[in-house]
Formats: C-alpha cells, sequence, structure tokens
C-alpha cells in the first residue's frame, strides 16, 4: 500500500484529470478536429449529428438532441414541455443548484423536498407531500452512483396526473428496469461538462427522450426557435420562428471529443467501479467515516455508475483541508441545500424543513474517481483518510 515517499510527502492526487485519457485518444481525437476544420462547420454541424445518432443508440434513446450545457438541457426540456409561468416544479433540496435555477429560467416555480438519506435522492414521500394544485413537474435527480426511486415517483405522478422531467445530467449508463436514466418520463438530460462520466473538453449537454413532438420543440428551442435540422438529419434551417427560443446549439469540436470517447465508455464505467470497489475496501471501518456509498438493492433490475465516490465524515471541511494540504483534491456536493440558499430565500423555506437534506450537506465529500486513477492514488487518498480521522499526524 501506498503510504507516502521517504521524505515524508505525499504524491498528489488531483480530483479529476484525463491527461492519459486525451493521450491514448489523441489520433482519433486529431482524425475528427481536422474533418470539422476541413468542412468548415463549427458548431451544429455534422460532428454534432453524428454525436446525437451514436448518444442514441448507445442509450436507447429514440431521440437525443445536442446542446451547449446540461443547465441549457433541463431549461429547455421544461420548456418543450409546456410549463408556463408559475407551473411549480417539485425538486429534491440536494442537488447542483442548476437543477432548481433551470426551473426558474423556463418560467416556473420550484417547490423542494427531502432527500433519502442513503441515495441522496428524492424521497418520494416528501415529494408527494409536496404536491399542490399549481404542480405540473416532478423532477427527480439521479447522484453520485445511482436512481432515484422511479417505480414510486412514477406512480405519486401517475396519481396527480403530473410530467416527469429527469435531471439525469450525471447518470450515463445508469439503467432502471433496463430503461436508459432520462427516458422513464418525459424526458431527461445530460451534462457533458468535462469531470462527468462522458465529458467533453468544455461545455455541453443533451436532452434524451422517446417523444418526436417534444424531440422537434427542443431542437428548435436550442436554435432560436428555428425549425429544421432537428433530429440528426440536414433537410435545411427554416428562417422562420414560430416560438422564441435561444441559442444553445453544440459546438462541433465538442461533439468530436464525445464520439472518441464514447467508443471507450463502458471501459470507463467499468474502470470506475473498480476504483470504488477499492475504496469501499480500503475505507470500510475507518474512525470517522460515517457512511460509504450503498448501492440500494431494489424489485427494478438498477445499473449502478460511479461518478463520484461520495462518503460522509466527522469534520469534513477540515478533511478536505487535511487532504489539499497533502495534494488530494476533493469536492463538496453540496455545500448548501438550495432552499437555504439565498437565491430561493423568497420562497420562504427555513432551516430544519428538510433535515436529511441539511445533514448531507454538513457531511459528505467526493473523494478522487476518474479512469486516469491507480489503484496507488486509492491507496494514497485512503491512508490520509485513516491518519486524519485516527489524529496521527502525517
Amino acid at each position: 500500500m501506498t503510504t507516502g515517499t521517504a521524505d515524508g510527502t505525499w504524491g498528489p492526487v488531483p480530483f479529476f484529470t484525463q491527461a492519459r485519457t486525451f493521450e491514448e485518444l489523441w489520433p482519433d481525437i486529431r482524425s475528427r478536429l481536422t474533418e470539422v476544420f476541413e468542412d468548415g462547420k463549427f458548431s451544429h454541424g455534422r460532428q454534432v449529428a453524428r454525436f446525437e445518432e451514436a448518444l442514441a443508440r448507445w442509450t436507447g434513446a429514440r431521440y437525443a438532441v445536442g446542446v451547449n450545457s446540461g443547465t441549457d438541457a433541463l431549461v429547455l426540456l421544461l420548456r418543450a414541455c409546456g410549463l408556463e409561468p408559475g407551473d411549480e416544479v417539485i425538486v429534491p433540496a440536494f442537488t447542483f443548484v442548476a437543477s432548481a435555477s433551470s426551473v426558474v429560467l423556463a418560467g416556473g416555480r420550484p417547490v423542494f423536498a427531502d432527500i433519502d438519506p442513503v441515495t441522496y435522492a428524492i424521497d418520494p414521500k416528501s415529494a408527494a407531500d409536496a404536491v399542490t394544485p399549481r404542480t405540473r413537474v416532478i423532477m427527480p435527480v439521479h447522484l453520485f452512483c445511482q436512481m432515484a426511486d422511479m417505480d414510486a415517483l412514477l406512480d405519486v405522478a401517475h396519481h396527480h396526473r403530473l410530467t416527469v422531467v429527469e435531471d439525469s445530467a450525471e447518470a450515463i449508463g445508469m439503467r432502471w428496469h433496463g430503461v436508459h436514466a432520462g427516458l422513464l418520463g418525459a424526458g431527461g438530460v445530460l451534462s457533458f461538462f468535462p469531470t462527468k462520466t462522458l465529458g467533453a473538453i468544455g461545455d455541453a449537454g443533451a436532452i434524451l427522450t422517446d417523444d418526436p413532438q417534444l424531440a422537434e420543440a427542443a431542437a428548435a428551442l436550442r436554435h432560436h426557435g428555428r425549425y429544421g435540422r432537428t433530429l440528426g438529419h440536414f433537410p435545411g434551417i427554416s428562417n422562420e420562428t414560430t416560438v422564441n427560443g435561444v441559442n444553445s446549439k453544440m459546438d462541433d469540436i465538442q461533439a468530436s471529443v464525445l464520439l472518441a470517447k464514447l467508443t471507450r465508455l463502458h471501459e470507463d464505467i467499468a474502470r470506475r467501479a473498480r476504483l470504488a470497489a477499492a475504496y469501499t475496501e480500503r475505507l470500510a471501518g475507518t474512525p470517522g467515516v460515517l457512511r460509504l456509498p450503498t448501492v440500494v438493492p431494489r424489485t427494478a433490475r438498477t445499473d449502478p455508475v460511479f461518478y463520484v465516490y461520495l462518503v460522509e465524515v466527522e469534520r469534513r471541511d477540515e478533511l478536505a483541508g487535511y487532504l489539499a494540504r497533502h495534494g488530494v483534491g476533493t469536492e463538496t456536493y453540496y455545500p448548501a441545500p438550495l432552499h437555504l440558499q439565498e437565491c430561493f430565500a423568497h420562497l420562504g423555506y427555513r432551516r430544519g424543513d428538510f433535515p436529511h437534506a441539511e445533514r448531507a450537506c454538513e457531511r459528505t465529500i467526493a473523494l478522487p474517481l476518474y479512469p486516469d486513477m491507480s489503484l496507488d492514488d486509492v491507496d494514497t487518498v485512503c491512508a490520509l483518510v485513516r491518519r486524519f480521522t485516527t489524529r496521527r499526524p502525517a
């Protein structure tokens, strides 16, 4: 096991890097980029269309619509679903701010619910309790390594005649009853932010749906409301707009990178699973580690995918500082629950409204997990965590 160098220092383990991945994929990426430059179409071009088709095949979606970020994907999907001003969307209080800000940007009103303390996903009972006559959408967010309880959430949606929009930004590869995340309700989204399981070299995202009308509407909204070149083909772009859209087209450089990385996505997911298993083995029983990731067994056949390795610990912020001083990067998911953030203060929530979400924000920390990591890197991180929790100075 790696325990540091002879002079007492520790090798750096960044929270994320894909340097080795890009070195291995560079010949393929360079070939695709050369095609982009020769074609002279840098946005919304042939590489984007090819990526949309490849992503649809990989996920099993009938349609994949490329856009320029996961956040835009949520905004456009909500608008395509017909969200109207003042419509309420139920969102978990423990998630990235974009889950709720997308509702505001689409004209709706976020209504928060508490989370399951084990899966960190929205609690179906709390979601059901949040339904009002103005509720239009339930937005489950699939976080970290597993999906929300979609059977229970779909039952809630069916009972109240609500639309389900999945924030599956982190969930590529996750499946429920064999159906890919994002395809259980009206549609879902993916983020290709560089740290994601399938990451670009900048911002990019996609909408997944099996509904042709929803796909067509979302694809038009991403291009100023103009129809044409919307579902993976090139019939020509209409100059007439029928709805106010935005400029959220995916660029072809990002699509080129994503196409290359998609060829090894299964391998990368398997590598993440092996690293997560190594973490679990090495951290089991560590004092001060309150909870390791737990994949909840359910009646549905579920396919977990480790996006990050999230643990709950005592003295979370102190541990993050300690690891940083020894060259190990971490991330806090999430430092404050959404219902207590200033941008949502007007909604009137108070501390104590969602205790599971609040507790998670105080104790969770994500340790490095990405395909370029080695088992020695995992050993280094775990050794440092143990040293900190047992109060032995390095």
